[in-house]
């Protein structure tokens, strides 16, 4: 026995020096409070001066980081902390700050910070109920949440996802399952949606095999809301071809211009001819806390499948997307597989779990980023800031009708807004307002973003940041009358005297 231990002496002593280069990963307790502090003071510090920082700051792809290499010693925390400020947060888009209003902006609540903060250092593992019976049930009781607000049975099952990508992704996969479009059944399926449709769900579409199938956008009414006539008459159509409606996609807030679609209609559709019923409710959906908004999203509730953002209208930091399916079986038969070595956690009784039903294994424990704020404040600060943000954008538009030359888009049923300059020459409008936009992020101070609709350039208003308030929207407005002045200079206005166009037009 004596020999044996003796033997093992070189391997023993191998382990410990192992183990005493590897202590710098487990810090003690006076070096995790004095990291913990300098990171809470950078953060903190930020926040309280985010109005003194830039929203955005253009410029060409910085190189700064690979200055600092990855090397076999470490760098003090301090000096990490300074390389991060430096080359992540004097750049770009500062998607924490109120004066982003541009894109469909995001949150980033403190109390979700300190929810990824635990989530993160405790590690538990998420995706299966064995192994975290409590997060699991956290997730699917947030789920719960969701599917109560929505106004689905309780036969619904869903996830969290990283976002509503993902979320889409597991969506088309379900429906595609549902609805057998497999082989040569695919190129006789058509997929119907609109012009306004989400990039992420035609990258959906063709990810998930169904690039072969029929696409149809249907024309839209005057509010940029899918046309259910234009719709039937399609389907009508295609069913006189031999062709099979498979899933009808409609919106609950589309990105471009915001608007609702006629969502009992198009359910009403999906039920006559046996097609799956999508709903990208990824921007606008939790607009449905609100009792004065809950009847423009009727139809919601008879959907298949809906994909909801809590890192857009619920302000959570980026990378928290949900799904949900109205009948959790399919989800689960869509995406559950099991191995071997996981034999051990495949019995969690009646709760399911999320790797169960989406196309994640290792998953972040995204509920208590979600969870933590939702019970640390209550729903009634969300409410009022979802109600500050519609309020906001219907006072832009009554300011905006005061400023002259400017074309103002139809009354928008949430956040989003579009105009644009009217210029005399159309042939130079696009030109106009794409300089006009480039003017306000070269001031700084706010972000704003171009989209084109009905084949012409618009400059978009999306205020859902939970940071943005009134002194945001009157600098617009300011920024507006003032930059507008000047690209009028270059390109007349319509009603302008007429004058020779500027050389560089």
């Amino acid at each position: 026995m004596e020999q044996a231990v003796s033997s093992m002496d070189p391997l023993i002593l191998s382990i410990a020096e192992a183990e005493a280069a590897a202590r710098p990963l487990e810090p003690d307790r006076r070096q995790r409070e004095a990291w913990l502090g300098s990171a809470a003071r950078l953060a903190g510090e930020r926040l309280d001066r985010l109005d003194e920082h830039p929203t955005y700051v253009p410029g060409e792809p910085v190189e700064e980081i690979r200055r600092w290499p990855i090397s076999e010693q470490g760098r003090t925390f301090d000096e990490v902390l300074r390389i991060f400020s430096t080359v992540v947060l004097e750049n770009g888009i500062d998607a924490a700050s109120g004066g982003h209003l541009g894109y469909i902006p995001g949150g980033g609540l403190q109390a979700s910070a300190l929810g990824d903060y635990l989530a993160a250092v405790t590690n538990r593992y998420a995706g299966l109920h064995y192994a975290a019976p409590g997060a699991v049930q956290m997730e699917n009781m947030l789920i719960e949440w969701i599917r109560d607000l929505v106004g689905y049975p309780a036969s619904t099952a869903g996830y969290l996802a990283s976002g509503g990508s993902l979320a889409s992704l597991s969506a088309i996969v379900t429906a595609r399952d549902a609805r057998a479009s497999r082989g040569e059944r695919i190129a006789r399926s058509v997929i119907y949606g609109s012009a306004h449709m989400h990039h992420c769900l035609r990258k959906a579409i063709r990810i998930a095999g169904l690039a072969e199938a029929v696409r149809r956008d249907i024309a839209l009414d005057e509010r940029h809301s899918m046309d259910p006539a234009a719709l039937r008459e399609c389907i009508r159509h295609d069913r006189a071809q031999g062709l099979e409606p498979a899933l009808i996609i409609g919106s609950a807030g589309t990105t471009d211009t915001g608007a609702i679609d006629p969502l009992d209609a198009l359910a009403d559709l999906a039920a006559e001819h046996g097609a799956w019923f999508h709903v990208d409710a990824a921007y606008g959906g939790f607009f449905m806390l609100l009792d004065e908004l809950r009847e423009r999203f009727s139809g919601i509730e008879r959907s298949d499948s809906l994909v909801i953002d809590p890192h857009k209208s619920l302000f959570l930091p980026s990378g928290t997307g949900a799904l949900l399916v109205r009948d959790g079986r399919l989800l689960l038969d869509a995406h559950h597989y099991t191995a071997n070595y996981m034999q051990d956690a495949w019995h969690s009784g009646d709760e399911l779990s999320p790797a169960d039903l989406s196309p994640e294994l290792t998953r972040h424990y995204r509920g208590l980023r979600m969870w933590l704020p939702l019970m640390l404040h209550g729903t009634a600060p969300f409410k009022a800031c979802l109600r500050e943000k519609l309020l906001l954008t219907r006072y832009f538009r009554m300011r905006m009708r005061e400023l002259p030359g400017f074309i103002l888009g139809p009354e928008p049923d949430l956040s989003v807004t579009f105009y644009r300059l009217d210029t005399r020459d159309p042939a130079l409008a696009d030109v106009a307002n794409h300089r006009l936009a480039e003017a306000i992020r070269a001031d700084g101070r706010l972000f704003v973003s171009t989209s084109v609709i009905d084949g012409r350039v618009f400059i978009r208003l999306a205020t859902l940041s939970f940071r943005t308030h009134r002194r945001h929207i009157d600098l617009l407005l300011e920024l507006l009358r003032e930059k507008g002045r000047e690209i009028a200079a270059r390109y007349p206005l319509r009603g302008a005297p007429e004058r020779t166009p500027s050389p560089d037009a």
